[in-house]
């Protein structure tokens, strides 16, 4: 250890899988850490709410096994990802078994194999995906940075965007594929599909998002010393010379992990800029819709459904019988979904519950009941073209960290936690 950073007093604003990150890097490190959330709960926008009856997370979210850190970090908390996380090939088809299926294998062949053994599409299609699939290759995955993802695949055949591209940019960038930024969406297709063995297979989760990373990390911390304060939100930051004071505590730096809004209210005295960028994000909802059906069980865990607004709104259905035994509890997600959150949750479950009863008809056992809809109106920032995103160094000692740091990833998971990470490394350098 270093011993002139050793010790050293680090604030990090933010309980969510970003703070996390940091605080389990910085307490690693040797700093003395105090973790500031102003929920009752850690975890932020993937969370478990345990006030509600059943238990149920704030939102349904999957892991991929190209999320190389996250994983990392939850082996360093003592979770034994093998057994939280259900690890399937990448298999997104509908309830007839239609769609796009990757074997094991080495990551060029596999999702050969998967394409041409789609059985929705022609040989025609197969062959125009391929070929445009080994052109993004010979590019290095890499394009025009004004190009939206419908511009990009607009050569492709109308079965090809709707069976694969846009469910695809939707799940992975939470935005409408004629509004996303086609260069994120080429460097998620490299990292997730392209990148090596297991990169694209699915992880989905079988404990309560809480006991997957927020509640481990929120204990390992205090076991270590470091101050985990929940329901507190930080209402003032000022510099005092080389210090920092969060509401009047000295600290030697500080991370702001908490939201986009948060960290430009607190940084916009000390880089206006910063927070001017910060503030300037779109954000696009997503809507996920728990719904129990005794009896029912599913053909696959994830199954693909047919998103058509305003009749159709939800792209995927989870069945969490296979996941945590809880049989019949489905959820239900809708990405992209500012029309929905404008008609309401009433209006959305119900749609749903039409959408399920027409897609789902020859599984479900029992009539559909909704147990409840959650709203997450700010789930991420909408990932468009030429976006400008905030620096991970606001100033000085001041370090942000969060999905919407500048990167080169949509909102995901990994990015949050790797953006904790590289702000706990970054300030200990100085």
């Amino acid at each position: 250890m270093d011993s002139a950073t050793a010790g050293r007093r680090l604030a990090v604003i933010g309980g969510g899988w970003a703070g996390l990150a940091a605080a389990v890097e910085a307490t690693a490190l040797g700093d003395q850490v105090t973790l500031f959330e102003m929920a009752p709960t850690l975890g932020g926008r993937a969370r478990s709410v345990s006030r509600v009856e059943p238990a149920l997370d704030n939102g349904q979210h999957i892991l991929i096994g190209a999320y190389a850190d996250t994983l990392r970090l939850m082996r360093q908390l003592g979770v034994d990802s093998t057994t939280a996380l259900m690890r399937t090939s990448l298999t997104l088809v509908d309830t007839q078994g239609i769609g796009l299926r990757l074997p094991s294998g080495p990551p060029i062949l596999a999702f050969a194999r998967g394409v041409f053994s789609h059985r929705g599409w022609t040989l025609r299609e197969r062959a125009a995906l391929l070929l445009k699939a080994l052109y993004w290759a010979s590019i290095g995955f890499t394009c025009r940075s004004d190009l939206s993802v419908s511009s990009l695949c607009s050569d492709l055949p109308p079965a090809i965007q709707r069976d694969l591209i846009e469910p695809l940019c939707v799940s992975a960038l939470n935005t409408p594929a004629p509004q996303a930024s086609a260069r994120v969406f080429l460097r998620v297709l490299r990292d997730a599909m392209f990148s090596g063995p297991g990169s694209a297979d699915l992880l989905l989760p079988r404990l309560p998002l809480g006991d997957l990373l927020p509640e481990p990390a929120g204990q390992w911390l205090t076991q270590r010393g470091a101050s985990v304060r929940t329901s507190r939100r930080v209402m003032n930051l000022d510099a005092d010379g080389a210090l920092w004071q969060v509401d009047g505590e000295p600290f030697d730096g500080v991370v702001l992990a908490c939201t986009a809004s948060e960290a430009g209210r607190l940084a916009r005295a000390h880089a206006p800029l910063w927070g001017r960028c910060a503030a300037a994000l779109w954000y696009e909802p997503i809507v996920t819709v728990y719904a129990q059906s005794p009896g029912t069980r599913l053909p696959q865990p994830m199954t693909v459904l047919r998103a058509d607004a305003p009749h159709g709104p939800a792209q995927f259905v989870f069945d969490h019988g296979w996941l945590s035994g809880r049989d019949g509890l489905l959820s239900f997600v809708i990405s992209a979904a500012e029309p929905w959150v404008e008609a309401g949750p009433d209006a959305t479950a119900q749609a749903v519950l039409t959408q399920a009863n027409a897609q789902l008809a020859e599984h479900l056992r029992a009539p559909l009941q909704t147990l409840r809809v959650f709203n997450e109106k700010r789930a991420t920032f909408r990932c468009k073209p030429r976006l400008q995103r905030p620096p991970p160094r606001i100033t000085g000692g001041l370090m942000a960290a969060g999905d919407y740091i500048e990167g080169p990833y949509p909102a995901t998971l990994e990015g949050a936690v790797r953006s904790g990470l590289h702000a706990a490394r970054t300030w200990r350098k100085g």
